[in-house]
């Protein structure tokens, strides 16, 4: 498995992942091909603004897979702590069907958490998701994260299906690494 920066021959696979009814069925929408050129730039300057960020996920050898890692939470959160935008780290994933099911978004969740603890030295990171999001859910706690709270994201419309999530952390002084 590894992880790396973004390049120019991403744009294609992730418009293709950010348009799929599967892997975004816990997102409010799709992604148009030009808001996925947006997403994946801003996730990829990320690294310059923060010295982290979400990396492009692949295989030795094989297609790219979306990603995994952090990012700054840039909006103000109704959970302790994110009332101060840029306050928290959140880590999250989105990967394609073909990563599913192999323990590719845990593997590749942990090494950025020991990046992040590790190289960058934060203290913890949060990670959310849609209340009824299961797998990403199992994810969080493979990572050793707790449930802390259930909100209303303030990103969601009010009547959305997917309005309500549930709020993980991870303090570094928790983090395992690479299981037993």
């Amino acid at each position: 498995l590894r992880l790396r920066r973004w390049r120019r021959a991403d744009d294609a696979p992730f418009a293709r992942l950010n348009a799929d009814p599967e892997v975004m069925r816990h997102f409010p929408k799709l992604k148009s091909a030009g808001e996925s050129l947006t997403e994946a730039r801003a996730l990829d300057r990320r690294f310059e603004a923060d010295g982290f960020g979400p990396w492009a996920v692949e295989e030795p050898g094989g297609p790219f897979l979306g990603f995994v890692g952090a990012m700054r939470l840039m909006r103000a959160m109704p959970f302790a702590g994110g009332e101060r935008p840029g306050s928290l780290i959140e880590i999250g994933w989105r990967l394609s069907p073909e990563a599913w099911g192999r323990g590719i978004a845990t593997r590749a969740a942990r090494l950025a958490l020991a990046d992040l603890f590790g190289r960058c030295g934060l203290p913890g990171v949060v990670a959310f998701t849609a209340l009824g999001n299961t797998p990403s859910r199992r994810v969080m706690e493979r990572l050793g994260m707790v449930q802390a709270e259930d909100f209303d994201h303030p990103a969601v419309p009010a009547d959305g299906p997917l309005r309500r999530h549930v709020l993980y952390r991870l303090a570094a002084a928790d983090f395992a690494g690479e299981p037993a």
